[in-house]
């Protein structure tokens, strides 16, 4: 019996998913047609034994996470709940708090999956690695160059026997080109080392307590675990941490950007997962170049090809772009001549000027025609005259 968990997180201050996150949570945003941790679903449902995923996070359990869940239930045929937080409590903190609804029934081992990666997630190859030499913690890794690695937590493993000998959360120097994918596959001893953590946080904040503060009160900041940090880090070289490297395909969704990105990768794969998601090429439609996903709902004019551009841009619910009208932002995609090259997650604004990234029209966004809008974000319901470019425009 297996059992899967999905953490989704929470909203956060100045999410660089704005202004998208503002119509939908980011778990839920589409990516090549489908919600982002429908992905995960999708890969944990095609394990063998997988008995319920659960979703963990502080999202509070509105109307478009709740029917998502229905849906996602009756679609793969299995118990999906979703375990909201009293607070957020880090990568592993909600583990742990949940741990008996984790272990109920008695699982062999669970999966943890991070909501916000793009992979073909190769569970069961896990699981088969799992089965063979069973650890407490197995990792799923990736390489990157040595720049891009800065960015990442990077594993030192043991060639021969792939344990992990050196976990570090990014590092300031170099110090393995092999990255975590915040995709894991733990054993139920796994939730030891993060009770051990919480008891530590316990006895630490209760001596940080004024003089005459109740010590039996639970201390808040208890709960909250870093998996990256407070686990692995100091795990690594015990015996206990393995990692499985996979040259399948890996991308983190921190941005904008990078879900655009994600979408490219997902879409590629759909030729063999999901053909009958890419749009097909008909004499009275608009031609279709490359791996294409059209929402049942857009209306794409057969001459859209020929007299409106949007490029490497994301149009938000409801908007309209007008004819001769362009959208187009500077994509920000790994270099293809550098095999371990990931995307970058920059910030927004260099020397306090926006950087050339994609283009962002928010929802109700309209563009009358002959107009172009070049490496921008438009929040929601605006209305645009002229041409812009390098611009938030509010």
């Amino acid at each position: 019996m297996l059992k899967a968990v999905i953490l989704i997180g929470g909203p956060q201050k100045g999410t660089r998913f704005r202004p998208l996150s503002f119509e939908v949570p980011k778990p839920l945003f589409p990516v090549a047609g489908v919600p982002m941790i429908q992905h995960h679903i999708e890969a944990c449902a095609q394990v063998p034994g997988m008995q319920e995923i659960l979703l963990i996070g502080f999202y509070q359990p509105d109307e478009p996470l709740t029917r998502f869940l229905e849906a996602a239930q009756q679609e793969f045929n299995l118990p999906i709940r979703y375990l909201q937080e009293f607070a957020p409590l880090g990568t592993g903190g909600g583990l742990y708090h949940f741990r008996d609804q984790i272990l109920a029934g008695g699982p062999e081992a669970f999966f943890v999956l991070n909501a916000d990666v793009c992979s073909d997630f190769p569970l069961s190859t896990m699981l088969d690695v799992h089965r063979h030499q069973p650890h407490p913690f197995l990792l799923l890794g990736t390489t990157a160059n040595r720049t891009q690695s800065l960015n990442y937590g990077c594993i030192v493993e043991n060639p021969q026997t792939h344990e992990v000998l050196h976990y570090v959360e990014k590092p300031s120097t170099f110090v393995s080109d092999i990255i975590n994918c915040g995709i894991y596959l733990f054993s139920p001893e796994a939730l030891k080392p993060l009770r051990d953590v919480f008891q530590r946080n316990q006895q630490d904040g209760q001596l940080c307590l004024p003089l005459g503060e109740d010590s039996s009160v639970l201390w808040p900041g208890a709960g909250t675990i870093r998996l990256e940090q407070d686990v692995f880090s100091a795990l690594a070289g015990q015996g206990q941490i393995y990692v499985h490297l996979t040259d399948g395909i890996w991308s983190q969704i921190k941005s904008a950007g990078s879900a655009l990105y994600a979408s490219r990768l997902y879409l590629s794969q759909y030729q063999l997962t999901h053909p009958e998601r890419l749009a097909k090429h008909t004499p009275e439609g608009p031609r279709i170049r490359g791996n294409v996903y059209i929402h049942p709902t857009a209306k794409v004019a057969p001459s859209a090809v020929e007299h409106t551009c949007v490029l490497h841009s994301i149009v938000g619910w409801g908007s309209t772009v007008g004819r001769w009208a362009r959208v187009e932002g500077t994509p920000s995609d790994p270099n293809p001549n550098d095999p371990r090259a990931h995307m970058d997650s920059e910030s927004l604004f260099k020397d306090g000027k926006l950087l050339p990234a994609i283009t962002i029209l928010g929802c109700r966004v309209r563009i009358p025609a002959e107009v172009l809008i070049l490496n921008s974000i438009v929040l929601p319901h605006k209305e645009l005259s002229r041409s812009f470019t390098n611009q938030i425009i509010l």
